[in-house]
């Protein structure tokens, strides 16, 4: 049964959808892609409590940290809007957190001999496709633009496969071999976002860098769409259909659609694709507003519920409300 896209009817999904993402518990990336959600869509009290939030949970510089973990690129992730709620209000807690990060990303020892730091948690040395959103969107968001270029042309070196046009997951650079070659639907859509994001964070002086990253992008877009299921659904491993069916993907490409039509870097055309796919994500809306059958938490391995699901509606919202698609 086709799903309704009547403007009421998006408004009370997003609602809903936003209030379950608030309930539910949140690892560092998961704040960071929460936050990110409320920033674009103008949730700006939202935006400014999720930022404090994860000040509040800052350790050795490291933004939201839970337990055990030390990251540095999951914990970037919410570092754009701990930058805007820093400069919304003022706070020193704020301004001092948003330091603190960047003194981490600019001393840690935990990256390869090319510079990248790795994603996985010390000691681990994995470049991972999730790190095109988690670091290279704040570094750009602070002006850091070199470096935010070197993370990104250091990870598509290791993970891009050219006659695919995907990113492999996760590359070891202590083994010097894929960690896990495999192109995971999920991890090809954080690469798609983050080089999105990047780009609105590139200023005109930077043309032939904007002009390569929406490369890029467009080329990562293109090679999720290749394998688009007929109901606007991804499988988890995006060129194998034995791998289950799951919905993330599809809101991940939507939002870079929309961006990427908004920038000029993709054509209309493929709005028709983005609808498909946003048709499909607004189908799994239950009643409490879980987005069901995304890549789902804690392992991610099935279709089942997770916050970045929970995000990703939003932000292709955002994303669609600021291109005025009906």
């Amino acid at each position: 049964m086709p799903v309704s896209m009547n403007q009421v009817d998006v408004v009370d999904r997003i609602d809903r959808v936003k209030r379950a993402l608030l309930s539910m518990q949140r690892h560092d990336w998961e704040q960071g892609v929460a936050a990110q959600a409320m920033l674009e869509l103008g949730h700006i009290p939202d935006t400014i409590a999720l930022a404090r939030s994860a000040v509040m949970r800052q350790t050795n510089g490291r933004f939201a940290t839970i337990g055990k973990w030390n990251p540095i690129t999951d914990s970037a992730s919410v570092g754009e809007a701990v930058a805007f709620a820093a400069n919304e209000t003022g706070d020193q807690r704020l301004l001092d957190g948003v330091r603190a990060m960047l003194e981490v990303i600019h001393t840690t020892s935990h990256r390869n001999s090319d510079g990248i730091i790795y994603h996985t948690y010390e000691p681990g040395t994995c470049i991972m496709s999730d790190a095109f959103f988690m670091l290279p969107p704040f570094l750009a968001a602070m002006g850091e633009h070199d470096l935010a270029l070197e993370q990104i042309e250091g990870y598509r070196r290791v993970l891009w496969n050219p006659p695919a046009r995907l990113y492999s997951h996760s590359w070891d650079g202590q083994k010097g071999r894929f960690a896990r070659e495999a192109f995971w639907g999920v991890g090809n859509g954080w690469a798609a976002a983050g080089l999105a994001r990047v780009v609105l964070h590139l200023p005109e002086e930077r043309r032939a860098d904007r002009e390569r990253l929406m490369g890029y992008a467009r080329e990562v877009v293109e090679g999720c769409l290749a394998h688009a299921r007929p109901d606007g659904m991804f499988h988890n491993i995006v060129n194998d259909p034995e791998s289950f069916p799951e919905v993330n993907l599809s809101q991940m490409v939507a939002y870079s659609i929309y961006r990427g039509v908004a920038g000029g870097w993709i054509g209309e055309s493929f709005l028709r694709q983005a609808q498909v796919l946003r048709e499909a994500a607004h189908a799994q809306v239950d009643d409490q507003g879980f987005v069901q059958n995304v890549c789902g938490v804690p392992d991610f391995n099935r279709p089942y519920v997770a916050p970045e699901g929970q995000a990703f509606f939003l932000l292709m919202e955002a994303a669609v409300r600021d291109l005025k698609v009906s």
